[in-house]
């Protein structure tokens, strides 16, 4: 069974939706969730899922310390289900299989700074009428990685940065959990 680690940063809604998948299947499992933020909900929504939590500050992450503990838990994979640091090249070349879910359809609308609401109203402001979701490989430059798969969803109807964000927000509940369960599948038959 592969062993999933998921790095978050808020809520953590798209965490739950891996984690309840995986506790479905019998091909992964997510055997920890990170955290680079006291306040995030995420935390607790893990703890009552029954998933370890391990929460880490900016040192710690540049020091190797998370490094360390990810080492502990020995994943097959690292999902960024709404981590918002960069990735650290040092963990990215002892974990390669690392993926990301950005709320744009890249190349457009990613880089630094661009992330949650700054990418929907970035999309409103440049009057886009479809939008999406892409998942990616993580590299050492935001959202470069090379695509795994993109999601597209009509916001022509959309007046707010909000609207755009429950779109996509309901293409990313949909769609996240079952392109994990399609690298681990693929990961398993090569």
């Amino acid at each position: 069974m592969s062993k999933i680690v998921l790095f978050a940063s808020g809520e953590g809604t798209n965490a739950v939706a891996i984690i309840k998948h995986f506790q479905a299947k019998a091909i992964g499992s997510v055997v920890a969730v990170f955290c680079n933020n006291p306040q995030a909900g995420v935390l607790q929504r893990a703890n009552d899922l029954g998933v370890p939590t391990v929460l880490f500050g900016r040192q710690d992450l540049e020091e190797g310390k998370v490094l360390q503990q990810l080492q502990t838990f020995a994943p097959d994979w690292i999902v960024l289900a709404g981590f918002l640091w960069k990735f650290p090249e040092a963990i990215l070349d002892v974990f390669p299989n690392v993926i990301n879910i950005h709320p744009a359809l890249l190349p457009k609308f990613g880089g630094k700074g661009m992330y949650g609401k700054h990418v929907h109203e970035a999309v409103l402001g440049q009057g886009e009428t479809v939008t999406g979701i892409t998942i990616h490989y993580v590299n050492a430059h935001y959202d470069e990685g090379a695509i795994i798969a993109q999601f597209e969803t009509s916001i022509a109807d959309c007046t707010t940065a909000a609207c755009i964000a429950a779109k996509v927000h309901a293409l990313e509940q949909e769609h996240f959990p079952n392109v994990i369960e399609q690298l681990l599948h693929a990961q398993l038959n090569s």
